[in-house]
């Protein structure tokens, strides 16, 4: 799946500190990968109220918005990882920012018909380019150091995706709500069609900036001196998968559903985030202002990552990730029957709890694959397709009650308490995989 990632024993006289230092420089820059396919995918945060007012939807045809950026996860993943292997780590960086540079500027053509279609088809574009990078880097990230603190240093880098993810509804809320009828008005109002036109065209603005970020970022990325991948020992690494099987290893096994499981409990949470506090008997916020209160659902996921990070170095990672899940379920059931403030509240705080619940996933995923690692995090980086089915929530909502789909979510995070306590525990572990700088 993902591509061949290997580390060389430091020769004699090498110090840990100068192999870690070696790396440094890439993990920096990839810290910039994270941050911004966190900040693109969270803008969708603000995009879907948004396209909801214009295209007058459902929360189902809302949802299904979502849903077809993550389907993207589960059909550019193999392409991405056969990309990696026929012309390399770096150039696959290049080619995955400038993927999503060309969805960004189709979204100028969807605003200006506008279309719902062509949206669509943009969000799979852009969601396919943030595929290509997450294949290579998550796993990158995580073999890059010793084992036993892989999931604090991809916590750490994540943390930089949770930045993104902060900053991107403040963004969105100014450029793109704060700038629409639709984004200022309360909940129910009912656009005319030239009001809905002029909507659909401030989306323009947001993301033209976006395009020429990536751009820019791609262009830094085209002529730094990353570390090359080594593939000396590739041939050896094909003879040990040919005589291993992935499905010997239950950490892998549960691991790909736990991430599958856990993308729909954040995706939900996020994107019905400002239909939720923008009812009347929650938060009666606009659209605008409930973008900036998802500000602080978005920085408790970093501060979580931040937190987890330095907690993970000294407490095992699948007891941190238990403990979460226990907070996450608590919060859930709390936004589920509570009102008013309270109910706002207690879905922000969600954030801090989901905020170490996918690197974790994912380290204690690959924790004893060995040779086959690639494969493993290939496999989970497809699991992020689960996102798509937010729209059995944005189904639940329109059947159900929006405050009610919200139990889905708390069934999400008892799954993830089942994969912390017994799923997760590594059957079979093999030596763990090198990288050559």
């Amino acid at each position: 799946m993902a591509t061949p990632i290997r580390t060389a024993a430091p020769t004699v006289g090498d110090s840990s500190a100068s192999v870690a230092g070696s790396y440094r420089p890439a993990l920096t820059l990839l810290a910039s990968l994270f941050f911004m396919w966190g900040f693109i995918t969270v803008i969708n945060n603000t995009l879907l109220p948004h396209l909801r007012s214009v295209f007058e939807l459902n929360y189902t045809q809302t949802t299904l918005i979502e849903s077809v950026w993550f389907i993207a996860y589960f059909f550019a993943s193999i392409p991405s990882a056969k990309l990696i292997e026929r012309i390399g780590y770096q150039r696959s960086l290049v080619v995955g920012l400038t993927v999503m540079a060309v969805g960004a500027v189709m979204m100028v053509p969807a605003a200006r018909l506008p279309s719902y279609v062509v949206t669509l088809v943009a969000l799979f574009v852009i969601a396919s380019g943030i595929t290509l990078l997450q294949v290579a880097a998550n796993p990158y990230v995580a073999v890059v150091g010793p084992p036993e603190t892989s999931s604090a240093r991809l916590n750490l880098v994540q943390a930089f995706n949770s930045l993104g993810t902060m900053l991107a509804p403040a963004f969105g809320a100014y450029l793109i709500l704060g700038r629409s009828v639709g984004g200022t008005s309360k909940a129910g109002t009912v656009l005319t069609p030239a009001e809905r036109l002029a909507d659909a065209q401030s989306v323009v603005l947001p993301y033209v900036l976006v395009a020429i970020v990536l751009v820019v970022l791609a262009v830094i990325i085209a002529r730094f001196p990353l570390p090359a991948m080594g593939s000396a020992t590739n041939r050896l690494a094909r003879e040990d998968r040919k005589r291993l099987s992935l499905w010997n290893h239950r950490n892998l096994v549960f691991g790909i559903p736990a991430i599958f499981i856990y993308l729909i409990a954040e995706i939900g949470v996020a994107n019905l985030f400002v239909n939720f506090v923008t009812q009347p008997d929650i938060a009666d916020l606009t659209p605008e202002a409930a973008g900036h209160y998802l500000t602080f659902l978005w920085a408790g996921m970093m501060i979580g990552r931040f937190a987890g990070a330095f907690v993970m170095q000294r407490i095992a990672p699948e007891k941190v990730l238990a403990w979460f899940s226990i907070g996450a379920f608590v919060v859930m059931m709390v936004t589920t029957f509570a009102s008013g403030p309270l109910a706002m509240w207690s879905l922000i705080l969600v954030g801090l709890f989901h905020s170490i619940m996918f690197p974790t996933i994912f380290t204690l995923g690959i924790r004893g694959l060995g040779p086959l690692t690639e494969e493993g995090s290939g496999l989970l980086i497809m699991a992020i397709a689960g996102g798509a089915l937010v729209v059995a929530q944005g189904w639940l909502a329109d059947r159900y009650g929006l405050q009610w789909s919200f139990l889905l979510t708390a069934a999400c995070e008892v799954y993830i308490l089942f994969y912390a306590v017994w799923g997760s525990r590594p059957t079979h572990a093999l030596p763990d995989p090198e990288v050559v700088g």
